[in-house]
């Protein structure tokens, strides 16, 4: 009798222990709920995360702008450089002879100007001397008209004599002659007066075409100067291309260019990845989109460095259309079983340029990109 009462009261004892730890360990969980709950509200909600990211950059495409044979390269792949540094070298003889022979051409050019203006001058003293000769030709007229009245006058007094006597048949005779000589005169003198006229004209129009190759300019600014002076400038600029160099800083990739190559205008030769610039384009799912915003903060990392380093990044452009619907064939969603599937739209994310140049990436590596859509505007 005493045993069962020992084993019931051992029982008892068992269930309310059994009991408390029940609580205890209700209550446990009821605390641990509160408080996940409570870091979740204070540090996960209103987070938005995706593992489709990847690491960009408006990387510089170098290439020649002037064909030629590469004389020298002077940087390798995966190699740094700074925005300005040499990369090729073109074989630049061709350039050189280009330059001397459109500063031979510009000289000429000068030259020329310089004639045309030596030609005006000349051709506004010949019309001033050929004023003269019109002037001299007048007057040539005007001795002629002052002969022929004289010998008129005479004429006409010997005439009046005739009858008397007093003069004789071969003085009249002389006379008539006189007067004929000097009309002769003076319709040579008329004729001088034309012919001076007309090579005054003449002259004038030389003068006019030489005024007009100068008229309005000088010698920086006519026009056959200007045409070889942008000859020349055209030639130097060309001579400046054969020195190819780096657009902007960054890693050399994807080189394609080889010493005694001939390469074409144009043709890309290296590529230039601006790491310190670099971003991260985040495609989130279309769901998520509600509270996403420009501006807000982003937690990444990537699986180059691992959780060790943790980017802080901000949103600074949404796409304007999901890949999808850009890409070469878009998806065509009018077939009769057509199942939706969750499009993404990207998501421009710009890093932090201290922790960019204290960890570089690479373009292209992965991340993975967390939006706090509680911050920014």
């Amino acid at each position: 009798m005493a045993d069962d009462t020992a084993a019931t009261e051992t029982d008892a004892a068992r269930g309310a222990k059994r009991r408390k730890l029940f609580r205890i360990f209700g209550i446990a969980l009821v605390v641990i709920a509160a408080g996940w709950g409570i870091w979740y509200v204070l540090t996960q909600a209103g987070r938005v995360h995706t593992d489709n990211a990847y690491v960009g950059a408006d990387s510089a495409v170098v290439t020649a702008l002037i064909a030629g044979p590469v004389h020298e390269v002077r940087v390798a792949g995966t190699q740094a450089v700074k925005k300005g540094d040499i990369l090729v070298i073109l074989d630049d003889a061709d350039a050189r002879i280009a330059v001397a022979d459109a500063e031979a051409a510009l000289r000429q050019a000068r030259q020329r100007y310089g004639q045309a203006g030596a030609s005006a001058d000349a051709a506004r003293a010949r019309v001033t001397a050929r004023g003269a000769d019109v002037n001299q030709a007048r007057a040539r007229l005007r001795d002629a008209d002052a002969a022929v009245a004289r010998a008129q006058s005479e004429l006409a007094r010997r005439e009046s004599l005739a009858g008397t006597g007093a003069v004789s048949g071969e003085e009249l005779t002389a006379a008539r002659a006189a007067l004929q000589s000097a009309r002769a005169a003076r319709d040579l003198a008329g004729a001088g007066i034309a012919a001076a006229q007309a090579t005054q004209g003449s002259a004038s129009g030389d003068l006019g075409a030489a005024e007009a190759l100068v008229r309005g300019t000088t010698i920086d600014t006519a026009p056959d100067v200007a045409a070889a002076q942008a000859r020349l400038d055209k030639a130097r600029l060309d001579l400046a291309r054969t020195v190819i160099r780096a657009p902007v800083g960054g890693i050399v990739t994807n080189k394609q260019v080889q010493v005694g190559q001939r390469i074409a205008a144009g043709a890309p030769i290296m590529t230039i990845v601006p790491i310190d610039t670099a971003y991260v384009d985040a495609n989130y799912k279309e769901s998520q989109f509600g509270k996403i915003r420009i501006g807000q903060p982003v937690e990444l990392v990537s699986d180059y460095y691992g959780d060790d380093v943790v980017y802080r990044g901000r949103v600074v452009g949404i796409a304007g259309g999901t890949g999808a619907a850009f890409s070469l064939i878009p998806a065509q969603n009018a077939t009769g079983n057509w199942v939706k599937v969750v499009q993404r739209l990207p998501v421009r994310i710009a890093l932090d340029p201290k922790q960019l140049k204290a960890h570089p990436l690479r373009v292209g590596l992965s991340m993975e990109a967390t939006i706090d859509t509680r911050g920014g505007t």
